[in-house]
């Protein structure tokens, strides 16, 4: 190898580096999206907001063209979320149609977590399906939970919500937990699924999903917390299917 080849290879190595030094950066402060779906094929668009977000202008924050919101209103049995009584009010102020989901926990019950939602979240007229969060957090993992105890209080909130509200509960999860939890059960319930380091793909048993949390690092117009980024998701579907949608 000549020391013009050799020079070549560590000019190039240097240089793939520093590109890939400048993309991490730039991913991790938000100016680059490693999902950015396109809005013909993807329309309706909305967010996610907790806590984290901090004071939320909800007025700006509706005006960064987004369709709707989630909010974060509980989490197992006893927990609610110090900013959702404000967020819910105030984002209903707006033209957005917003929600509000529920953090699920695996050592509560489902009944007494449903009825912490409720307690909570008050019916409003074409709000969206109340949503159950399931995901994996703490010491927990595929390997420690029992798959029947899960889906039977899973099923038990989810008949909660739905004899209350009126309507099918949402499922949000990850592809692994749809795989372990969800795959050929809960028909009638629709699927948020969270994919942030790649395309959504099709679901294990073939089953289409109706929201998708594309991002987890969207920089947008509006609020003010020590959470600078928002999560960004869009509806599988019209304009006019997401107006029917959960009615």
């Amino acid at each position: 190898m000549t020391k013009r080849t050799k020079l070549i290879i560590i000019i190039s190595a240097a240089v793939l580096a520093l590109a890939a030094l400048t993309f991490a950066f730039l991913f991790w402060n938000g100016n680059i999206l490693v999902n950015d779906p396109d809005t013909e094929t993807y329309p309706v668009r909305g967010v996610d907001v907790s806590h984290y977000q901090g004071e939320i202008d909800w007025q700006t924050l509706a005006g960064n063209d987004i369709d709707f919101a989630f909010i974060k209103a509980t989490e197992g049995s006893a927990y609610a979320d110090a900013r959702f009584e404000y967020n819910f009010t105030e984002a209903a102020k707006t033209d957005l149609r917003i929600g509000a989901y529920h953090f699920f926990s695996f050592e509560s019950d489902g009944l007494s977590q449903a009825t912490n939602f409720i307690n909570t979240v008050p019916k409003q007229e074409n709000m969206l399906p109340p949503v159950i969060d399931l995901e994996f957090y703490g010491s927990y993992d595929e390997d420690e939970l029992n798959k029947e105890r899960v889906t039977a209080e899973l099923h038990r909130m989810i008949f909660s919500l739905r004899t209350y509200y009126g309507v099918e509960p949402i499922i949000y999860t990850t592809k692994e937990l749809y795989s372990l939890y969800i795959a050929g059960d809960f028909e009638e319930n629709a699927i948020w699924i969270r994919s942030v380091y790649g395309d959504v793909g099709s679901l294990s048993d073939g089953r289409e999903w109706t929201f998708w949390q594309y991002s987890n690092r969207g920089k947008l117009e509006g609020y003010s917390g020590d959470e600078r980024f928002i999560d960004l998701n869009v509806f599988n579907g019209t304009p006019e299917e997401f107006k029917e949608f959960g009615k």
